[in-house]
């Protein structure tokens, strides 16, 4: 029953599970925070395979092998940027962890581990971005039994508060 979601403190890109989300922009060429640090760990056949995805809508995910990364594949997501709250973010952002989630499943995967979507430089509050990520990811594995381990994964002090707070 090692099923649910686990916090995870550390670099994303040296995690050994089938998928790690990369919280993309949605040229989906690379950038900074965690998306440049993915696409520095995967070498450059990552941006090649980004360069025939022709980018990614707010919301929505794409994937792509690993490549160099100790995961098998790259699923890339572009989250909301942060407008007060009044423009929708909750729901796109929530779409980008049950497109991941799905991608995921149809690929056959069943370990993944999510960043904290919009928490950098897209300004979304880690609060409110980490009850998003937590309520979307547990009502996803409630109706689906494929994926065994989500991980959430923390790499500073304040991310990993916020998922404690919410009981992980």
């Amino acid at each position: 029953m090692g099923r649910g979601i686990t916090l995870f403190r550390g670099d994303i890109t040296t995690m050994e599970v089938d998928a790690i989300v990369n919280a993309a922009n949605s040229s989906l060429l690379g950038g900074g925070g965690v998306d440049g640090a993915i696409h520095r760990a995967a070498g450059p056949e990552l941006l090649e395979a980004c360069k025939k995805l022709g980018g990614c809508t707010t919301g929505d995910s794409k994937i792509t092998f690993g490549y160099s990364l100790p995961a098998r594949y790259v699923i890339h997501t572009v989250g909301p940027v942060w407008k007060g709250g009044k423009s929708g973010e909750a729901k796109l952002l929530a779409s980008c962890y049950r497109r991941s989630l799905e991608l995921a499943r149809d690929h056959d995967c069943k370990t993944v581990a999510f960043p904290a979507i919009s928490c950098g430089v897209y300004g979304y509050p880690i609060k409110e971005a980490c009850t998003v990520a937590v309520e979307t990811i547990r009502a996803f594995l409630e109706t689906d039994d494929k994926l065994e381990s989500v991980y959430l994964v923390a790499f500073g002090d304040e991310v990993a508060e916020g998922y404690r707070e919410l009981g992980l």
